[in-house]
């Protein structure tokens, strides 16, 4: 509600700070905004309707046709089928890399080149990608780097610090942590939010809402103390998976035999709450460990407080050819465990007791 109409106009004008319409800002959705992008560690913040929303919007607000973006080629399913199959819709040329290779990165800059997109650590099989060195590429030829820091979240790792101009999350991960509602966030520098992504966003509305806002900036209360705890759980699974006789291999970028560890280590503060393994055997041998599963769900979310357990080949990157899950090596008998905030000794204790069924 405006005072006056006067003071109406003179917030439409700018010539006023003030909230004029929920789609453009909120006090509610202000308050959550600027919350995270202190522990972020970024100056700036726009709140969205879901993950993909930030990450569609991060790319369409400074893209038009005849730009080129270069992508990692270790994404999310739905990341993959934005550059793939949407953005390429409207003229946008785009290529992929393989992003652990710096010199990949070189050999696709154009003149048109404009963005750099990677998540780090990938989902599902957890590859990282040196972000200082790759943000350093990119200013030299003047191109915006967005990280997906889903995986690690906030807590464990902060990208502004190597140079990503832009970061996105789905808020429905680590940041709500209880599966409760939906939510999305980019985070950026105060100029750019205000002059490229703040218009975008406010005339294709892919706001979120004033509950769901709330519901974050509750997550954000306790988003530190849970990933923490659910990272130390985690290295504790993977010590248990990786003894086990059952378990072929398994990823988790704090553990020597990564072959990127040195780098998780310069990068994350820890290892994050997420792990992937081969189980020995086929698509029916994981599909018979998921079903025996007592207390982990089968459930593609994850950062939850709740232990999570998803097939990647046949959910979340489904939509990848054979050729495409073989060379990112997703495998029929890989899966993705997301560890929540149960005791250790239950979450050891399922798990063992599915492995030992198949």
């Amino acid at each position: 509600m405006y005072d006056s109409a006067e003071q109406a106009e003179a917030i439409f004008k700018g010539e006023e700070k003030g909230f004029q319409y929920t789609r453009y800002a909120n006090p509610t959705i202000d308050t959550f905004e600027k919350r995270l992008a202190l522990i972020d560690g970024s100056e700036s913040c726009f709140a969205t309707s879901s993950g993909m929303a930030a990450v569609f919007a991060s790319m369409m607000c400074q893209l038009q046709a005849g730009d080129h973006l270069v992508s990692a080629t270790a994404l999310f399913g739905s990341c993959r089928e934005i550059i793939k199959n949407i953005i390429t819709r409207y003229g946008i040329e785009v290529s992929f890399v393989d992003g652990k290779n710096i010199e990949s990165w070189k050999k696709e800059i154009k003149s048109n080149t404009k963005i750099f997109f990677f998540e780090t650590p990938s989902n599902p099989c957890l590859e990282l990608i040196d972000i200082k060195a790759v943000c350093e590429l990119a200013k030299e030829n003047n191109i915006k780097v967005i990280v997906d820091n889903v995986f690690a979240s906030p807590v464990l790792q902060k990208p502004s610090k190597f140079g990503a101009d832009i970061i996105v999350y789905s808020g429905t991960k680590h940041i709500d942590g209880q599966g409760r509602t939906m939510g999305g966030a980019i985070l950026c520098s105060e100029q750019f939010r205000e002059e490229i992504l703040k218009p975008f966003l406010k005339h294709t509305g892919p706001c979120i809402s004033p509950f769901n806002a709330w519901v974050l900036s509750k997550g954000l209360e306790t988003i530190e103390l849970r990933v923490i705890e659910q990272s130390k759980t985690t290295e504790k699974v993977v010590d248990f998976l990786l003894k086990h006789n059952k378990i072929q291999s398994v990823n988790y970028p704090f553990i020597k035999s990564h072959p990127q560890y040195e780098l998780a280590k310069r990068q994350q503060t820890m290892g994050g709450n997420v792990l992937s393994c081969y189980i020995k055997g086929d698509k029916q041998t994981a599909f018979n460990f998921l079903n025996n599963l007592k207390m982990i769900n089968i459930c593609n979310n994850l950062g939850d407080a709740k232990s999570l357990v998803v097939h990647p080949a046949t959910t979340t990157h489904r939509l990848l050819t054979d050729e495409e899950r073989m060379n990112q090596n997703i495998h029929d008998n890989l899966i993705r465990l997301s560890i929540g905030l149960e005791d250790f000794e239950d979450i050891k204790n399922d798990l063992n007791q599915a492995l030992s069924i198949i």
